[in-house]
């Protein structure tokens, strides 16, 4: 009853574990912030690629009319959030200020 050296031990350890906790969750957030950021980076990939196609016509009409096939043409225009100009996106401290 009357050893109190363990005191100490357990003062120290808790302080010890609060640290390591706050440290934690500091931690956490900022790997949070940062997977954020990646995948805002290949949405933006994703949203940069070009899907237009297009394919020209087959015909024959030498001697007779044989056959014909029209072309045909898709061009990709840019979608909303292509950009994240219109989204609102929470990914940490912006890169570059475009004037807004």
């Amino acid at each position: 009853m009357n050893d109190e050296t363990g005191v100490i031990i357990s003062a120290e350890l808790v302080l010890v574990l609060t640290i390591a906790v706050l440290a934690m969750i500091v931690g956490l957030s900022e790997v949070a912030v940062a997977i954020n950021t990646e995948l805002n980076d290949l949405s933006n990939a994703f949203g940069a690629l070009n899907q237009s196609f297009a394919f020209t016509g087959f015909q024959k009409f030498f001697p007779k009319f044989i056959s014909f096939v029209p072309g045909s043409c898709f061009i990709d225009f840019i979608d909303d959030c292509d950009w994240n100009s219109s989204c609102d996106m929470v990914c940490g401290a912006p890169l570059f200020n475009w004037g807004g």
